[in-house]
Formats: structure tokens, sequence, C-alpha cells
């Protein structure tokens, strides 16, 4: 505004082509940048998820090994008492005492 309390229009000035080119460029290099941060936040999201689930199956395939081992010790345990020490030829089903 003015003394007199007018509004002062800026006068304008238009930007040379080159100029224009340069900030096009920089504007679609940004949005192609954000558009593929975002990709890869989105690819990280699915494959954490991924890995979320994995760790769930590992888990659970742990805790069944566990399981398994427990039975494994507590039939070896059973068959010494029965059969005494030895070892078991699962093709013939042939028990082969320690000597």
């Amino acid at each position: 505004m003015d003394i007199k309390g007018n509004k002062i229009m800026a006068e304008t000035k238009k930007f040379t082509d080159e100029e224009l080119k340069n900030i096009t460029e920089i504007r679609d290099g940004n949005s192609r940048i954000i558009s593929d941060l975002g990709q890869i936040e989105l690819q990280t999201f699915l494959i954490n998820d991924q890995l979320n689930e994995l760790g769930k199956m590992k888990d659970a395939l742990q805790e069944q090994f566990k399981n398994l081992q427990a039975k494994e010790t507590e039939l070896i345990s059973q068959l010494n008492e029965k059969y005494g020490i030895g070892t078991v030829d699962i093709n013939t089903g042939e028990f082969i005492p320690q000597n």
C-alpha cells in the first residue's frame, strides 16, 4: 500500500523457457522420488508382515521340535528299560544290544 492507502500492484515478471523447464524438471523429480519412497514404504510394510508370519511359523515349528525331542527322550528311556542299551535297525525292526 502506498502512503494514501491504495493497493500497489507488484510488477509481474515472466520466467524464461529454460527456467520453467528447470522448475518443471525439479518438480517432476520430486514427485517421482516421493512416489518411489511410497512404494518402498509399502514394500517394507508387506515384507515386515511376511517376516512376522514366518516368525510365527518358525516359533510353532520350534515348539513342535522341542515336543518331539521330549517324546524321543521318553521313548528311548522306555525302550532302554525294556530292552537294555543298544541300537535299533529301523529296516528290520531288530534290537541290537550293546556288548
